[in-house]
Parts: C-alpha cells; structure tokens; sequence
C-alpha cells in the first residue's frame, strides 16, 4: 500500500499564510494542492482542482513533507540555455572556420570540437558543436565526388556515338 502522508493543521495555517505572498500561479498551484491535502482531500479531488494529475499532486505532497515550503518554490531549471560562449565570442570562434572553408578548404566537425573544447576548458560532445554551428548559420555540406544521377559509362558512350557521330 502506498505511504500517505499527514498534514498537520500547524503545517495547513503556515501554507495559508504564506500563499498570501506567493505571486507566481505554479508556485501557489503547488502550495495550494498541500494545502488541500491538509483539508483532507484526496490526490484525484485535488487533482481534479487544481488541475493537475494525481500523481504529480502526491509528488508535491511528499515533497513538501521532506523539504518544506522551500521545496515547493520554483526551482532553476539546469538543462537548456547554457551556453560555455556567449553568441558574440561562438561567432569569433567560429570566424576562422569560416574563413578557411570560404577557400574551399575541408573543416570537419572534430577538429572544431577540439579547438571548442581547448578555448572552455573542459570536455564537450559533437551534439554541442552541432548547435553552435546551427547558431551560426552553418550546414552540414559534404563534397561529393560524383553526381547521384551519373549516366552508367554505357549510357555516356551511346550518347557520344549519337551526339559526335
């Protein structure tokens, strides 16, 4: 049977108090779900209320009960939006690059990555080069070396015969 845990009307009073300062209407979703836990409503009648799903309303109820008010204000999110360069510095990074493959040199991922990942200092993945690549602009353009339509060399040789002929 799954543990279910207890709000104290101690605990209930401190989340009516603090609901009057809160702002943010995800922060005072959350708050307000314990708060109704507290009342003795159940995870679906809370759900149904604060329209979320039950299980996302116990997760805030047990948070809360381990971690306290602190646990249920917004958190930082860690992934997205960190970049090691800003825009300005991945566009002078990426400057050099550019410019030996305007002379029709061959720049290849690894070689970025490696150079990337000597000016940050530490360790980074291709995918990470890819995105600032895409940033900036570029595509992924491999020469070919021959057409993918290429006439067979049979082809090509009845077509001199007609042509030349």
């Amino acid at each position: 049977m799954p543990k279910t845990y207890k709000i104290t009307q101690e605990q209930v009073a401190e989340i009516k108090e603090y609901r009057k300062t809160i702002k943010d209407k995800e922060v005072d979703k959350r708050f307000r779900a314990v708060q109704l836990r507290g009342e003795g409503y159940d995870n679906h009648g809370i759900a149904v209320i604060v329209e979320a799903h039950p299980t996302v309303v116990s997760r805030w109820v047990c948070n809360y009960v381990s971690g306290g008010i602190s646990a249920l204000l917004k958190r930082n999110r860690s992934g997205g939006g960190r970049r090691n360069l800003s825009l300005a510095e991945e566009t002078e990074f990426i400057a050099g690059f550019k410019k030996r493959a305007e002379k029709g040199e061959l720049v290849t991922v690894k070689e970025i990555k490696i150079a990337y990942c000597e000016k940050i200092g530490h360790q980074c993945g291709k995918g990470q080069i890819y995105r600032v690549l895409k940033r900036q602009g570029w595509r992924k353009i491999v020469p070919r070396k021959e057409h993918p339509n290429k006439a067979t060399e049979a082809e090509i040789e009845a077509s001199k015969k007609l042509t030349f002929g």
